[in-house]
């Protein structure tokens, strides 16, 4: 397995050069775009790596299906539900068109659902509400040092206008409730998290258990949300691209705008890429392409 993720790794690589790095929040900006890491971990709990696969980067989006998990274990799903749609969009993951014209979001793997999402995380204040989702995030990683970038966290925070409109407008519309600039601020925290390949990995090999912690063999997650949080991502996870990537690769997937995607192949493995030079969709040009690799070349495609 560590040979054919060398070979994908290789085979892969140079199409960096096809990408351009997410320099509309500057922190970003100073990746190194060559960078190329994976990580596979079966639902025994082996793990395959190679390239930087150590290589700390801002989760960035890949958050959105762990904050949903906690949203609905706080909640219910029906309240979850209620306020964010579950349909792709077409659009853009941070486009405000379809918000004005619809009673709630999309879907929570687009920058509005996934705020009007993390304003349902319970805490009596920021500090513990992103507490909880960092002891969370800690949990289904297995990595207890994970922590926030303060670097991207200001730098997310300093650029982030248009989720601000995106919340504002939320809010008027009663689909948030409480103070916005702490919801978003939360938000921006939340997508600040440093994380490796595996430890997106780990959290994908949760999923493709339906929430059982492959190492401990403890249910953490009920096997209804997982699969929830599974049907988004494979509908929604690659923003506007997620009907191409399904076709051509045929996984559960999300990426992020840090250069991470995190796939799950149910009961066999979870996935952690990371490239952070990107297309025009905010989608990772590298991880893209070496998902399409493996998928083929170990017949992973759930359809």
């Amino acid at each position: 397995m560590n040979a054919i993720l060398r070979d994908s790794l290789k085979n892969n690589q140079a199409y960096y050069k096809e990408g351009e790095l997410a320099n509309y929040i500057p922190a970003l900006a100073k990746a190194d775009s060559k960078a190329v890491g994976i990580s596979m971990i079966d639902i025994e709990g082996n793990s395959y790596s190679t390239g930087e696969y150590e290589k700390k980067f801002a989760i960035q989006s890949v958050s959105k299906p762990i904050t949903l998990i906690l949203a609905i274990m706080d909640n219910d799903i029906d309240f979850v539900f209620n306020k964010v749609g579950v349909e792709p969009t077409g659009d853009p993951f941070n486009s405000i068109i379809k918000l004005t014209g619809s009673a709630k979001p999309y879907n929570p793997m687009i920058n509005a659902g996934a705020i009007a999402v993390t304003s349902m995380i319970k805490g009596k204040d920021n500090e513990e509400k992103f507490k909880r989702i960092l002891n969370f995030f800690r949990k289904l990683a297995k990595n207890d040092k994970l922590k926030l970038d303060q670097e991207i966290y200001l730098s997310e925070k300093e650029t982030g206008d248009r989720n601000r409109s995106l919340a504002y407008y939320m809010k008027d519309q009663g689909i948030i409730e409480g103070d916005v600039e702490e919801i978003v601020d939360l938000y921006f925290k939340q997508c600040s998290i440093e994380v490796t390949c595996k430890d997106i990995a780990n959290m994908a090999a949760v999923l493709a258990n339906q929430g059982v912690d492959p190492i401990t063999e403890k249910r953490v997650i009920s096997k209804k949300i997982a699969r929830i949080v599974r049907t988004l991502m494979t509908t929604c996870g690659m923003y506007d691209k997620s009907g191409s990537f399904a076709i051509e690769v045929g996984l559960a997937a999300k990426s992020g705008v840090g250069g991470g995607i995190m796939a799950e192949v149910p009961k066999k493995f979870g996935i952690g890429v990371y490239g952070p030079a990107l297309d025009d969709k905010g989608n990772s040009i590298v991880g893209m392409k070496i998902l399409k690799e493996l998928s083929q070349r170990l017949n992973l495609s759930i359809f």
